[in-house]
């Protein structure tokens, strides 16, 4: 059984799905570091808890 943090990661199509973005937007906002994840291999992994950060950090600027 795994642990609970590995369930709360989301693939690239979810990211695009909850922002509302497109992939290369998605694409760029993680190889920036805008939205912090990580690959293995070629597959990016992305946390809930990462994107929620992103969000909260924007909605503040507005």
């Amino acid at each position: 059984m795994f642990p609970n943090e590995c369930l709360d990661l989301i693939t690239i199509d979810e990211l695009c799905e909850c922002l509302v973005i497109s992939r290369n937007t998605a694409y760029t906002l993680l190889n920036s570091g805008e939205i912090k994840a990580f690959k293995i291999g070629r597959i990016w992994k992305i946390s809930k808890e990462a994107v929620n950060e992103y969000i909260k950090r924007k909605s503040n600027l507005c």
